[in-house]
């Protein structure tokens, strides 16, 4: 046997891996291609340890039909960590103070968030307030007044760092805590004319992103970071928002974490107020001050014994924002482009006629839908 042969015996088992060695191995995983949260959950699970999910990446690529996988270059996550130290970022990690509790019970919780600036502000109750951007100066000065009497009443103020209302809160919570949710990496600043107030909240609040460190956002980037915005707090506040807008879409994020939802009214002509009167109309709590805001988080869990309602005249079903969001998916998945019969899609839905026809009413407003003669529905393209 020569001494190419030989391989020395040891009765010690192999070490394990350093908390170091782990996060490295963690983020090295996350960025690797084709891993999103929900795989990067189940590798963990299923491997124990990222630096075996990172060993089996290859096989389980190959396995699903990816040839020639190749996981993320060690080069890639040391470059990031030196971005983040020349940054003065600090690495969150799920399950680790002080990640956020309320957003680590998120299913899609990011593993990980780049933050910079206080981090106690995360032990802080917390209100998400979002809107336009371009904002109607009646509704700047609104989110200035909620985000300034919250922050009074011991909240956090959380925005995504957009211009319009979102600067109007962080501007106006600078004093009393504010964290900034950025769609792009936590030491990129967009839009650049906020780049005064990301320092400021960077010195006396706190920078959250779950991006790679010097990411320029892109579109698909900003409905991702809504999710963090709402999933933070117990409450989401919209302001002024479209009827397809950013802001809406951070309310739909809340109502599916099961937080609450809140908006301020607008005046009809008005298109910046059109989708918070389409939430206020679909059970939003209305939003006239703090004070609502904070009466709506303190009768959220208590109960109330509702007056008689004489059997002649039973109340009519009300339509709450959660179950009207339910039945617009569930109407959403039975239409494609091939035409479908109203009364069909009503039996298909198992559902009162009178509680669909508004959906639907709801939906084709919306451009989800169209009518086609006959009588016929078909989901827009």
């Amino acid at each position: 046997m020569t001494d190419k042969d030989y391989h020395p015996s040891s009765t010690h088992p192999p070490l394990p891996p350093t908390p170091e060695d782990e996060q490295f191995a963690r983020l090295r995983l996350l960025r690797s291609r084709r891993v999103g949260i929900s795989t990067y959950n189940r590798l963990l699970t299923e491997y124990g340890t990222a630096q075996n999910a990172l060993a089996a990446l290859p096989e389980v690529a190959r396995a699903a039909g990816v040839s020639g996988y190749r996981i993320c270059p060690e080069g890639v996550v040391e470059a990031e960590l030196r971005a983040a130290r020349a940054a003065g970022a600090q690495l969150l990690i799920r399950g680790e103070a002080p990640y956020p509790a309320l957003l680590g019970t998120l299913e899609d919780a990011p593993p990980f968030l780049w933050m910079i600036g206080d981090s106690r502000l995360l032990m802080r109750p917390m209100i998400s307030l979002v809107g336009a951007r371009n904002a109607s100066s009646l509704g700047t000065r609104m989110a200035r007044a909620l985000a300034s009497e919250l922050g009074a009443a011991g909240f956090v103020v959380v925005s995504g760092l957009a211009r319009g209302v979102d600067a109007a809160a962080h501007l106006a919570a600078l004093e009393t805590g504010t964290i900034a949710v950025q769609a792009g990496g936590v030491d990129t600043i967009y839009p650049t004319e906020n780049t005064k107030l990301a320092e400021d909240i960077a010195a006396r609040g706190l920078r959250l992103s779950e991006q790679p460190m010097g990411l320029q956002p892109m579109a698909r980037h900003f409905p991702s970071r809504n999710r963090i915005i709402s999933g933070l707090a117990q409450a989401t506040v919209v302001v002024e928002a479209a009827a397809k807008s950013g802001s809406l879409i951070t309310a739909r994020d809340a109502l599916d974490q099961g937080r609450e939802v809140l908006a301020v009214p607008g005046h009809p002509m008005d298109a910046r107020a059109s989708g918070c009167n389409m939430l206020i109309r679909d059970g939003a709590t209305l939003v006239r001050g703090a004070a609502d805001v904070i009466a709506a988080l303190d009768t959220g869990n208590e109960t109330t014994t509702p007056a008689p309602t004489p059997p002649t005249q039973p109340p009519a079903p009300k339509r709450s924002l959660r179950n009207t969001a339910a039945l617009h998916q569930k109407i959403l998945a039975r239409l494609g482009p091939s035409p479908l019969a109203e009364d069909q899609l009503i039996r298909d839905l198992q559902a009162p006629p009178a509680e669909v026809a508004p959906a639907l009413v709801d939906l084709e407003l919306e451009g989800e839908i169209a009518r086609r003669p006959g009588g016929l529905l078909t989901r827009a393209v």
